[in-house]
């Protein structure tokens, strides 16, 4: 085979969104390097915006692009300056995924990977085929599928990047929103098997009822008139001072902060003229809220709110700590890293407009998959 397909993605100055696919020829790897036939890549929220931009997906439509299946939305003129550094540029989307290394470079150690079943973060998933440094692939054990492995980045490593944030800054319980999403349900296994308490927040019964199902002790269903009550409880009750918020925007950081407070106040010896001396740390970690961050600052002075990402995470242990969380990933991935799928889209099915329109809602408990060699 000396050609592939991969899905590329270009804004236009014009202000239109192409989401589409191109034939491009399987690299050559070089020395260091190996080829993956790409058999599995997940639809992460963290693809969107490569894939979209600032797009108005609901004014989308689908339509081609040399021949071949594409789709096509407007971005408002008004938002072309949030992407002014891409425009008119054809940019790789899929950020992680899994398949089988078909070819590799000289070296002893991408040689070692022929055959093998390998997961990948090439930032270029959604294509049949991509180039890699051997060094770059998480090697699965005998038995593990490509679609099992597909999901091996970004979820699992920031799951377990949380808990060691949380232990290396000293906190010993943690919070987590949107909690009932395949990271969500990650991390809560995670917490469950290292005996680390976590307060799950999600803002459905059924959400409470997947989680408690799961094993967890303590879950606040924000959608209730007592969620401000249940969270301080269950705050108070589990010490958690560092909070990992998925939805980025609105009051949600703020309220954390107020119930941390709250919690911490109900034993006075800790109180000055400053609130608690308790460190309370939210870390914004995701964007389903698009709205602005609203902090009303009503809990003393010893808080903070910062982004995280799992890259920097990754930077700051090192990289013997990340082959250590890598291998545990690797080690249980059918158990505690199992990821299920509510669809599986060849490239083609992902760009018609209602595999679009479902896989960009990300409704919780809902996760895509692209195969990029279904059907061939």
């Amino acid at each position: 085979m000396s050609k592939g397909l991969q899905m590329l993605s270009k804004i236009s100055k014009a202000g239109e969104l192409e989401l589409y696919l191109t034939d491009v020829d399987v690299p050559t790897p070089a020395k260091d390097q190996v080829v993956i036939r790409m058999e599995a890549a997940p639809i992460n929220p963290s693809d969107m915006g490569p894939m979209f931009g600032p797009a108005a997906i609901t004014d989308g439509k689908e339509t081609s692009v040399g021949g071949k299946p594409a789709f096509m939305a407007p971005v408002p003129e008004k938002r072309l300056g949030m992407v002014r550094s891409r425009l008119d540029m054809p940019v790789p989307v899929g950020n992680e995924g899994a398949g089988t290394v078909i070819a590799a470079g000289d070296d002893p150690a991408a040689q070692a990977l022929m055959g093998k079943v390998v997961s990948a973060t090439s930032g270029a998933s959604y294509a049949q085929y991509v180039c890699v440094p051997a060094a770059a692939c998480l090697v699965h054990n005998d038995g593990t599928t490509a679609i099992e492995a597909a999901s091996s980045f970004v979820n699992p490593l920031t799951a377990l990047g949380m808990v060691e944030t949380m232990k290396l800054e000293g906190h010993k319980a943690l919070v987590h929103t949107a909690a009932a999403s395949n990271l969500g349900q990650m991390l809560n296994k995670i917490c469950l098997a290292d005996g680390v308490d976590l307060v799950n927040i999600v803002r459905k019964q059924e959400q409470v009822d997947l989680l408690k199902s799961l094993g967890a002790k303590y879950v606040c269903d924000s959608s209730k008139d007592s969620f401000f009550n249940d969270l301080t409880d269950a705050l108070e009750a589990t010490g958690a001072t560092i909070a990992f918020d998925a939805t980025g925007g609105g009051k949600l950081a703020d309220t954390i902060l107020t119930c941390m407070e709250r919690a911490a106040s109900r034993d006075a010896s800790g109180l000055n003229t400053y609130g608690s001396s308790t460190m309370k740390q939210v870390y914004l970690y995701g964007g389903l809220d698009l709205s602005p961050t609203v902090l009303n600052r009503g809990y003393g002075m010893s808080w903070s709110v910062g982004g995280w990402l799992l890259p920097l995470f990754l930077g700051r242990v090192g990289m013997e700590k990340a082959a250590e969380l890598q291998k545990r990933v690797a080690d249980e991935i059918k158990t505690t890293f199992a990821s299920a799928y509510t669809s599986e889209l060849s490239l083609e099915e992902a760009l018609s407009a209602s595999a679009v329109q479902d896989y960009v809602a990300k409704r919780t408990g809902e996760k895509y998959i692209i195969l990029p060699n279904k059907g061939l």
